[in-house]
């Protein structure tokens, strides 16, 4: 059986896909970036190498990794996600025979995992685009400062439903916005690299206000003692008859999200 060699003289037997999850695993704490983890930021990356799937021509998503040429890693909306194709760099030169688009979907499924959140499954099979030829048209990512519709648009272009809609979203749960990438500024919740449903239960308890500032609108609340953010397209969930019923199942039921 073929074997790659690392750069430290070790052996990666291809498709132990286990032990590319343990190196993912170790290169999580990141004590100078953000709240000392790369998990969110890894969990971004993988959602956005899939978001940009079109159901009906059947482009985009999670295969090719053309997040790797400016055509796609380039765009706005992938503002600060150089970091986290960084921090897999280690990892990528570990095991070479893992793809880049197979590593960023594995990266997010094992920071969800070790911060707290369900053992989603994996399987491999990922192909790296050799060029930048079949990189999708930029403008299929969600855009935050939008509303319902705008989701509905989006995410039924993929083949989601309502439901998945408001599923997804709860990955808000982790991490910060930056200003400087997004046009928007700081955290959902109290614990952002903790995987949990506390983004439904705030979204759904608390009393969203629109900040007072230069940047792009967004709602603040600060009764939990720091100044926690939700965005337009985060209101729009609570603000939605279709949408509220799944904000307020999530937001009581932590393994009913997670399932």
């Amino acid at each position: 059986m073929d074997l790659a060699t690392t750069a430290g003289g070790a052996a990666s037997q291809p498709g132990d896909y286990d032990a590319v999850r343990r190196d993912i695993a170790a290169i999580l704490h990141q004590p100078e970036y953000d709240d000392g983890s790369a998990g969110p930021v890894l969990v971004r990356l993988a959602w956005h190498s899939s978001g940009t799937y079109d159901a009906a021509s059947d482009t985009g998503g999670s295969d090719g990794a053309g997040m790797r040429y400016e055509a796609e890693g380039g765009d706005p909306a992938n503002a600060g996600l150089q970091h986290a194709r960084v921090f897999l760099e280690p990892v990528k030169e570990k095991h070479p025979w893992c793809t880049y688009a197979d590593l960023w979907i594995l990266a997010g499924v094992e920071a969800i995992k070790q911060m707290g959140g369900p053992d989603i499954p994996f399987k491999g099979g990922r192909t790296d685009f050799p060029d930048d030829s079949r990189v999708p048209p930029r403008g299929r990512l969600p855009d935050g400062a939008q509303a319902a519709d705008h989701l509905r648009h989006v995410f039924y272009r993929m083949g989601f439903n309502d439901q998945e809609i408001v599923a997804l979203s709860g990955a808000h749960n982790l991490g910060r916005a930056h200003a400087d990438r997004s046009g928007f500024q700081g955290p959902w919740v109290s614990q952002p690299t903790k995987f949990s449903n506390q983004y439904f239960k705030l979204l759904k308890n608390l009393e969203w206000k629109e900040k007072e500032w230069t940047g792009l609108r967004q709602f603040v609340n600060d009764d939990l003692g720091k100044e926690l953010m939700m965005l337009p397209t985060d209101m729009a969930l609570i603000d939605d008859d279709q949408f509220r019923p799944w904000v307020e199942k999530y937001a009581s039921d932590q393994d009913l999200f997670f399932e």
